[in-house]
């Protein structure tokens, strides 16, 4: 069974580095995907991160 991993948004910059305010302007633009909010933290699954990587074109990450 898969299990997800859900990424802190300090972690998901490293993995796409840009800054944070283009990372949530990005999610208000729906490029980058929304994180789930467990109480005040939020965090992304992996697999959203992975699908985003796959996905997008070579010269913009």
């Amino acid at each position: 069974m898969f299990q997800e991993k859900l990424l802190k948004l300090s972690e998901v910059l490293k993995i796409i580095p840009v800054s944070k305010s283009t990372w949530y302007e990005g999610i208000k633009k729906g490029v980058f995907p929304p994180p789930i909010k467990l109480g005040r933290s939020s965090f992304w699954k992996s697999s959203d991160i992975l699908k985003l990587i796959e996905e997008a074109p070579r010269a913009a990450i």
